[in-house]
């Protein structure tokens, strides 16, 4: 066992992952795995009784910011992959869960590990916005037994932080549209944080089919709420990361795939208006991680101008 890399994992958490292995295996070594934002994440490398090994994961909420709402969102995650099970959506099978931290230092959930790896390069972005979209539309006909709790917002007209050197006539206008109540809407299951951060692909970015996706990972916000809110999360990203553009197509996609979204261009841009102002709390917890996997050039200055243009786009899209 290397155990200087196992000592990073509390021992009352590897015991108790070590509780739930197949007879006659053992964990020999865990890895960090970058760019979780709420939560520590650990591959566990396991050894396997015929002499080879298999990965799983570990999801700890260890910072006292996140771990208020840890309860909730491990609960929420192991009931997400327990639906998902059989469904084809390319999800992780959950192995347990200690919410409450019974039997752990900190709340974890024991999953597997899937094949593939986050692309965020600018490189075959055009054939990754069609198959997020395609997976995107399967996860919304997920048809549950019992529906998930209900989608959650955080934002409101008061917690929006206007970018410097934004348009402030154009923020404000945005700021009222998500005063009004929200529109109705025919729930679907959502993933609620579905962007190019938590889905894996296989295949070189520069192919023009765009690879092949192999994972959804990341299911602690589930939830059943309007097909547009994850639509709109996931164009937000696509603005920051890509630029405004590949914004604006993704809801696109979306529709080409066979997606539906809000009737009314009323309704579509209440939700779109939403999550990009929402994202306008979050700069600097986005963008770090995008830094750390290379995209240097996002600083915050950068990304808070994307920002600024993705939601002038929007408001400046014809009705």
């Amino acid at each position: 066992m290397n155990h200087d890399e196992v000592a990073t994992v509390r021992p009352l958490t590897l015991a108790w992952a070590g509780r739930h292995l197949e007879a006659g295996e053992r964990i020999v070594k865990t890895e960090v795995l970058h760019g979780g934002i709420t939560a520590e994440m650990r591959r566990l490398i396991i050894g396997t009784r015929d002499g080879g090994t298999r990965d799983l994961v570990l999801r700890s909420y260890v910072d006292p910011f996140y771990m208020e709402h840890a309860e909730d969102g491990l609960i929420g995650e192991a009931g997400a992959l327990t639906l998902l099970a059989g469904t084809g959506v390319p999800a992780p099978s959950l192995v347990e869960v200690d919410p409450t931290a019974a039997q752990c230092e900190y709340p974890s959930l024991l999953m597997t590990h899937l094949a593939g790896r986050t692309v965020l390069d600018d490189e075959g972005v055009e054939a990754r916005v069609r198959l997020l979209a395609r997976q995107l539309v399967a996860i919304h006909a997920v048809s549950p037994a019992e529906r998930p709790r209900e989608y959650v917002t955080l934002t409101t007209a008061d917690t929006v932080v206007v970018p410097k050197g934004a348009d402030v006539a154009v923020w404000a206008a945005a700021i009222e549209v998500i005063r009004r109540a929200a529109p109705p809407y025919e729930g679907r299951f959502l993933h609620r944080d579905f962007q190019p951060g938590n889905v894996l692909f296989e295949g070189s970015p520069s192919n023009p089919e765009g690879g092949r996706i192999t994972g959804v990972i990341d299911w602690a916000a589930a939830s059943w709420g309007p097909a547009d809110l994850d639509v709109a999360h996931c164009s937000v990203n696509l603005a920051l990361l890509h630029g405004p553009a590949w914004g604006l197509r993704f809801a696109e996609a979306y529709e080409e795939a066979g997606g539906v979204l809000a009737a009314s261009v009323c309704e579509r841009l209440y939700w779109r208006v939403r999550d990009a102002l929402a994202a306008s709390e979050e700069v600097q917890s986005v963008s770090q991680p995008w830094r750390e996997a290379g995209r240097t050039e996002l600083t915050m200055r950068a990304v808070e101008e994307r920002l600024d243009a993705y939601v002038t786009a929007l408001m400046d899209a014809p009705d």
